[in-house]
């Protein structure tokens, strides 16, 4: 029971790595012992964190990669499988967002562009099918895996302006349901599926939406603010408890959940 949550030698997967959440956890998780490889498209900012990891003590590689390119997923899963002979747990942190998928203040629904639509809607959530379909394989040879799936509070509410990101968001947690009952039902209680939410934390893609130049909060901000119970944005660090006891032994008994890092927002009612 005193080794729940001992991850050490656990080889994790983080895809979309390079993001400013994916960086910090994968942090995390190396100095803590487990053997990260970051998964993503800038090779420079994946590098750059990579060696940042290993300068402070930690086991880190960075692998380019394209989330909706299976053959290019399959390529990485074979070079890790190749050094590490395992795969203990995937973060798919992949996604992002575009302009035409989103309806500003001064637009309606008919400005909407379908085809950025369907791109957000794909770069999110088959942009998490993917890899869960290729290093699930080795997980169910194993007996054992962990996956966690990136939701976000967009998944919870359909919250103004974002309509695909939110689309696709809540696509991801039925997906998590749906794969958690799959692998349990088909490859044994070993393999678990799970999700995390987090709430509203300051990255290069909701930077400008969120805060001002001057780093004052812009009117968006400030209603995030106000229906954060703990009246603040959150740091990146503070996902990381939460994805420690998903991948870890102390949650063995969990699977198909969404576990909610927000502050309060989802709570908040008025």
């Amino acid at each position: 029971m005193k080794n729940l949550f001992n991850i050490n030698d656990y080889v994790v997967v983080i895809t979309g790595g390079t993001g400013v959440l994916g960086r910090a956890i994968a942090k995390y998780l190396a100095l803590n012992g487990a053997k990260v490889i970051i998964l993503g498209r800038n090779e420079e900012v994946g590098l750059s964190a990579a060696a940042d990891i290993v300068a402070c003590g930690g086991s880190c590689e960075f692998m380019k990669t394209d989330v909706m390119n299976i053959d290019t997923v399959r390529k990485n899963r074979d070079d890790i499988m190749a050094k590490y002979g395992r795969i203990d747990t995937l973060l798919n942190a992949a996604g992002g967002n575009m302009a035409g998928a989103t309806i500003g203040p001064d637009q309606n629904f008919f400005d909407l562009d379908p085809e950025q639509f369907q791109r957000v809607l794909s770069l999110n959530l088959t942009g998490t099918v993917i890899p869960t379909q290729v290093f699930l394989e080795p997980m169910t040879s194993q007996g054992k895996g962990s996956i966690i799936n990136f939701s976000s509070m967009a998944s919870f509410r359909p919250m103004t302006r974002v309509c695909g990101y939110a689309a696709a968001k809540a696509g991801i947690s039925n997906f998590t349901a749906f794969m958690a009952t799959e692998c349990a039902k088909k490859f044994g209680e070993g393999i678990r599926v799970n999700a995390i939410a987090p709430g509203f934390f300051i990255t290069e893609q909701n930077r400008s939406l969120l805060t001002n130049p001057d780093g004052t909060y812009t009117q968006r901000g400030q209603d995030v603010i106000r229906q954060t119970p703990f009246g603040r944005m959150g740091d990146p660090e503070e996902l990381c408890g939460t994805i420690h006891y998903l991948m870890s032994d102390a949650a063995k008994f969990v699977t198909g959940t969404v576990a909610v890092v927000d502050g309060g927002f989802n709570a908040f009612a008025m």
